[in-house]
């Protein structure tokens, strides 16, 4: 069952929303025993196996190819907004960009930080977009889980880290994009913003839970409909 063909092609139909928002709450446990499992095994190190299942628990049962690399090309916006619409990649180099992407991480992982570790991935896997769809979710939810292996363990609070960026979705977006136009005129990206905006959503996630100890769980899904995460859902 792939309702986005089901549903007349549009997430805005409600029966596609209440899958997506249910596939939101699951995907934030799943996210959490993948970090847990990591940590109790000794295997604290990004996968394409790990990336792949983010994205297969954010969007199955919604789109073709849950879990699968893209095999045909993509944009991201309106066609027709020559300021704000983003092509990725070509298909045929997802492959080899992502496996570059999880290399950087894994030879980075003692030498970096897990802020700058996790601005890395944010911004990589958004600008790659190796999926069909729920690119924005699996970045996010693949950035919190290098931080939280990085501090050796899941971080505090109800509301966290990938739920707060789409919560500033503005300066989320403005930030990827400052690390686009600078990895284009320099060949080098500028996660600086990037990773001053996690920065404070992560002080801001545990503030919340010293201000109220019952905000420690449990952890709010995402509250439905469109995800407004940037560069894709």
């Amino acid at each position: 069952m792939i309702l986005h063909e089901i549903c007349g092609r549009t997430e805005s139909h409600p029966i596609y929303q209440h899958v997506e928002a249910a596939n939101g709450a699951r995907h934030y446990d799943f996210l959490r025993t993948l970090v847990e499992v990591c940590l109790m095994t000794g295997r604290p190190f990004l996968s394409g196996h790990i990336i792949k299942a983010l994205n297969f628990h954010a969007i199955t049962c919604l789109h073709v190819s849950a879990g699968e690399y893209r095999t045909l090309e993509v944009g991201v916006g309106d066609p027709e907004d020559k300021v704000n619409y983003y092509l990725p990649p070509r298909h045929y180099l997802v492959q080899s960009y992502m496996d570059d992407c999880i290399n950087v991480v894994n030879r980075n992982w003692e030498r970096s930080d897990p802020l700058s570790l996790g601005a890395f991935v944010l911004w990589r896997l958004n600008h790659i977009h190796p999926f069909i769809n729920g690119n924005g979710r699996t970045a996010r939810a693949t950035a919190y889980f290098v931080i939280c292996l990085k501090l050796d363990g899941w971080l505090p609070g109800s509301v966290i880290l990938p739920e707060l960026l789409t919560r500033n979705r503005d300066e989320y977006v403005a930030a990827l994009k400052h690390a686009d136009a600078a990895h284009k005129s320099a060949g080098d990206a500028d996660l600086l913003p990037l990773r001053s905006l996690i920065e404070r959503l992560l002080q801001q996630q545990v503030a919340a839970v010293q201000a109220d100890p019952a905000a420690k769980a449990p952890i709010e899904g995402p509250p439905g409909a469109q995800d407004p995460g940037a560069k894709g859902s």
